[in-house]
C-alpha cells in the first residue's frame, strides 16, 4: 500500500467523501424516484402494526427520541422509524451509496464510485451471508428493514429517490459507522483508468492530482480514571469530528438488556459512539496500517489473465458487473469485467503490474461487533467483543463504572512478515508477503488503567496517549502505529496532565480549551522574519504587532485569530504550489516554521491582509464575523449564502491544535466562511452508581426546517454550553414533548 505516514487513511477517506460523495448528493428531489413505488402486502403491514404496538417513542424537549421495545429487534424497529422521521433523505443516501447505486440517481459521473462499492459488495453474496447469520442477528436486521418500510408506508408523501423497499440484508452493506470506510481509500480515478478501457487495452493508470486537506478530520477521546476525578468515578469525553449532521442522537432500550445512548450514523441500528448504564466507548480514526496493495505480475493467454505467485501462475477471478445509471429521463447500463487475485480486487495498473488491494471484508462479524459492544456491561465483556477484530479503521477509548479506562489502537490488524516494508506496494508474487492471519488483541498497541489517571487520543500517535505511561514504539512493528503526533495530541496532554479534580464541567472546559498549539512556533517565526527584514513594509507593521501580542487563543472577537488563519492558509497554499512538499498537519506546520523563507512568510501575510481588506473592508475583522454557522434548508449539502442568517463561531480548524474543531471555508459567492465539519455530537459521561452525562450537537436533532428542533441547539453549540442528557425514565418523564407509537 502507498501510505503517507503523516496522513491517516481515515483522513484520506473523509477527503474523498467530501470531494466525491457529497457533491453527488446535492440534489434530492421528490420527483427523482427511478423505481415504481412498492406495494407492501397486507401481511407485512399487519406484522408491522403488531410490532409497532410493542414500541414506544418518547421525544424529550430537545426532540431526542428515547425508544423502548420489548425485544432488541422491536427497539431497532422504533430506532429506524425515528431516524426516518428526523431525516429520511440521509438514511436513504447512505444505502444508495453502500449498495453501489448512486449513478441511478446522479448519473454517469457516479459510475466509478458505484464500481468501487461493487468490487466488495455483491448482492448475492450479501444475501447468502444474511441467511447464514444467527437468528438474533436476523431478527435485528429484520427490525431495521421493517422500521424504515413502516415509515414509508405511513408517510406516502415521502418519495424515496431510489429505494422504495428496504431489505434486512442491506444492513450488512453498511456495517461500520465511520465517516469513510476502507473502501473509500480507493481512487475512483484509478478505477476509471483501469476499468474504463476495453479488455484488449487494459491500462496504465492516469496520475491523480494531490489535493490539500483543508480540515484534518477524526475525533478526540479522553478517559479520566477515578483517581483524577472529583467524584471518584471514571469520566469519558466523546468528541467525534465528522461532517455536521452525519449522525443522529438516540436512546434505545429493550427488555432484553439493551440500554444505549449516543450517536447513530443514519440508517444503522447501533449506537456508534456513546454509552450504556455501565460503560462508554469513543472511536477515533486510526493510521494503523490495515490495508495493503499487492503488485501482481500479469500475463495473458487466450484472453485469460494470470498472475505470478511463487513458482506458479494463478488465474485472476473475472466477474461481470452491470451498473445502471441515469441519463436524462432514461436508465442506461454499462457492464464491467472486474478482476481479483487472492489478495483482493484489482484497482489500478502501475508500471505494467496490476495492483490488488487487501482490506478487511467481514460484514457479518463487523455488524455483530458494532451492535454487541453496546450491550457490554463490564470491561471483560467489552474486551471479549473486541476479539471479533472487525473494527478496521478506528481506535477505541473506553471507560466504565468499575473505574477502568482503556485505549485500543486499532482492532483489525493483519500479521505480516517484518522483513518487508508494508508502507508501499508489496510484491504480490512472493508468497512470504501474504497476510498470515490477524494479530491477537493482546498483541496490539493497548493501554489499561495507566498510572497517570488519564489517557487520550486525537488521531495522534498512541505513544503519547498517557504521557510517560504510554506504550513504547520499540515493542511493536511499525505498521501497527505509524501515526504521527499532531497539534491536538500535544494540546490534549497539556489539558489533562497533572489535574486531579475533573468533573463533567471541567472535562468540557478542557475539551474546549481555546489555545492553538500549532501557532506556538509558527507565529513567532513570522514576527522574527519581519523584525529581521531590511525592508519592512509599513502596511504590515500593525498586523505584525497584532500577532505579536496575541495569546494564541481563538475567540469570536479576536482579530489576531482571523489574521493568523488567513496568513497560515495562504502560506500553506504557497508551499503546496511552489514545492514538492506533501506533509500533513504538525509536520507541515514544522516545515512552514523552519524551512520556508522569511520572504515567503511576509508575502503570504501581505496577501492575507489584502484579501481581508477586499472581502471584509478591513484586515481588522474579528474571527466571528468571518467564521459562521448556517443551517437553512437541511440539505445534505447546505447552499451557503451570506445574505441569509448565520451565527458567529469561535472554534477553528484542528490543523492548528483546536480541540473543539470547526472546519470552515468560503464557498462560491460567499466571503464568509461556513463550517461543515468538526465538533458535531459531543458528550461527557460520568460512570458511578448512576450515569450522568451532558451533550450538545451542531444545529439540532431534526433535519426538517419546519421542526422546532432543526436549529434549537445552535446558540448553545456556539457557546460550548451543554444540556443534561436524559437517561433515566424519571428524568425523561419530566421533559416529555411527545410520547407515541410508530405510525401514530
Amino acid at each position: 500500500m502507498k501510505l503517507n505516514l503523516t496522513e491517516p487513511p481515515i483522513v484520506r477517506n473523509f477527503r474523498l467523501y467530501l470531494l466525491v460523495v457529497l457533491p453527488l448528493l446535492v440534489v434530492w428531489s421528490c420527483e427523482t424516484a427511478t423505481e415504481q413505488a412498492t406495494e407492501f402486502t397486507q401481511e407485512e403491514i399487519s406484522r408491522w402494526e403488531v410490532r409497532a404496538s410493542t414500541v414506544t417513542i418518547t421525544r424529550d424537549n430537545w426532540g431526542i427520541p428515547h425508544i423502548y421495545g420489548k425485544t432488541d429487534a422491536d427497539a431497532i424497529f422504533g430506532m429506524l422509524y425515528a431516524q426516518c422521521e428526523d431525516d429520511f433523505k440521509r438514511v436513504e443516501a447512505n444505502y444508495i451509496n453502500s449498495l453501489g447505486r448512486m449513478a441511478e440517481v446522479e448519473g454517469e459521473s457516479a459510475l466509478y464510485q458505484d464500481l468501487r462499492q461493487r468490487l466488495f459488495i455483491d448482492e448475492g453474496e450479501i444475501k447468502a451471508l444474511y441467511e447464514e447469520a444467527p437468528q438474533g442477528m436476523k431478527d435485528a436486521m429484520t427490525g431495521f428493514a421493517d422500521g424504515i418500510n413502516y415509515y414509508l408506508y405511513k408517510h406516502p408523501e415521502v418519495k424515496p429517490s431510489l429505494i422504495n423497499r428496504f431489505e434486512p440484508w442491506m444492513a450488512l452493506t453498511f456495517s461500520e459507522g465511520s465517516i469513510g470506510g476502507d473502501i473509500e481509500s480507493i481512487s475512483t480515478k484509478d478505477l476509471e483508468a483501469f476499468y474504463g478501457k476495453s479488455s484488449t487495452q487494459l491500462p496504465v493508470s492516469a496520475a491523480v492530482g494531490w489535493e490539500p486537506e483543508p480540515e484534518p478530520t477524526g475525533s478526540n477521546g479522553f478517559a479520566i480514571a477515578p483517581s483524577n476525578s472529583a467524584s471518584g468515578n471514571a469520566l469519558l469525553l466523546i468528541n467525534p469530528h465528522t461532517s455536521f449532521f452525519f449522525r443522529s442522537e438516540q436512546h434505545v432500550v429493550s427488555d432484553e438488556g439493551l440500554n444505549a445512548y449516543g450517536a447513530v450514523t443514519w440508517g444503522q441500528y447501533f449506537i456508534y459512539q456513546g454509552f450504556n448504564e455501565h460503560c462508554g466507548w469513543m472511536h477515533t480514526s486510526s493510521a494503523a496500517d490495515v490495508i495493503d496493495e499487492f503488485a501482481e505480475t500479469v500475463s495473458e493467454r487466450d484472453g485469460q489473465y494470470f498472475y505470478k505467485y511463487g513458482e506458479e501462475e494463478l488465474s485472476f477471478t473475472a466477474k461481470e458487473v452491470e451498473l445502471n445509471y441515469k441519463s436524462g429521463e432514461e436508465m442506461k447500463s454499462k457492464t464491467f469485467t472486474i478482476y481479483k487475485s487472492h489478495h483482493g480486487p484489482v484497482i489500478r495498473d502501475e508500471d505494467g503490474k496490476w495492483i490488488a488491494i487487501g482490506l478487511m471484508q467481514d460484514p457479518l462479524n463487523a455488524l455483530s461487533q458494532s451492535y454487541m459492544r453496546t450491550k457490554a456491561a463490564t470491561y471483560n465483556e467489552f474486551n471479549n467483543n473486541m476479539q471479533l477484530r472487525t473494527n478496521s479503521s478506528n481506535n477505541t477509548v473506553y471507560a466504565d463504572d468499575q473505574g477502568n479506562i482503556a485505549y485500543y489502537h486499532g482492532n483489525f490488524m493483519p500479521v505480516r512478515d517484518p522483513q518487508f516494508d508494508y508502507s508501499g506496494v508489496i510484491d504480490g508474487s512472493n508468497p512470504a508477503t501474504d497476510w498470515q492471519g490477524l494479530h491477537r488483541i493482546q498483541d496490539l498497541v493497548f493501554l489499561l488503567n495507566p498510572s497517570t489517571g488519564w489517557l487520550q487520543n486525537c488521531n495522534s500517535t498512541p505513544f503519547t496517549a498517557a504521557a510517560g505511561q504510554s506504550p513504547k514504539p520499540e515493542n511493536y512493528p511499525l505498521y501497527m502505529a505509524p501515526d504521527a503526533e499532531n497539534a491536538r495530541g500535544i494540546h490534549a496532554v497539556r489539558v489533562l496532565e497533572g489535574k486531579k479534580d475533573f468533573t463533567l464541567d471541567k472535562l468540557i472546559e478542557a475539551a474546549y480549551d481555546p489555545y492553538l498549539t500549532g501557532f506556538e512556533n509558527l507565529v513567532p517565526s513570522l514576527v522574527q522574519a519581519y523584525e529581521k527584514s531590511t525592508a519592512k513594509p509599513a502596511e504590515l507593521a500593525a498586523p505584525i504587532e497584532t500577532l505579536k501580542s496575541w495569546n494564541l487563543a481563538y475567540a469570536e472577537e479576536s482579530v489576531a485569530t482571523t489574521l493568523a488563519i488567513f496568513w497560515a492558509q495562504e502560506l500553506m497554499r504557497t508551499v503546496y504550489e511552489t514545492t514538492d512538499v506533501r506533509l500533513r498537519q504538525l509536520a507541515l506546520i514544522d516545515y512552514m516554521t523552519t524551512e520556508v523563507s522569511s520572504e515567503m512568510k511576509l508575502e503570504a501575510l501581505q496577501t492575507a491582509v489584502t484579501k481581508l481588506n477586499a472581502d471584509f473592508g478591513t484586515w481588522q475583522t474579528p474571527w466571528g464575523e468571518v467564521n459562521r454557522f448556517q443551517r437553512v434548508e437541511g440539505a445534505i449539502r447546505e447552499p451557503f449564502n451570506d445574505s441569509l442568517p448565520s451565527i458567529p463561531i469561535a472554534y477553528t480548524s484542528s490543523m492548528w491544535g483546536a480541540l473543539s474543531a470547526y472546519g470552515s471555508r468560503p464557498y462560491p459567492d460567499t466571503k464568509k466562511w461556513y463550517g461543515t465539519a468538526g465538533n458535531s455530537f459531543v458528550a461527557v459521561v460520568e460512570f458511578g452508581d448512576t450515569v450522568k452525562a451532558k451533550a450538545i450537537v451542531s444545529g439540532g436533532q431534526s433535519g426538517q426546517p419546519s421542526s422546532p428542533h432543526f436549529n434549537n441547539q445552535a446558540e448553545m453549540y456556539r457557546r460550548g454550553q451543554f444540556r443534561d442528557v436524559l437517561f433515566y425514565k424519571t428524568d425523561i418523564e419530566k421533559a416529555i414533548e411527545r410520547t407515541y407509537r410508530p405510525g401514530e
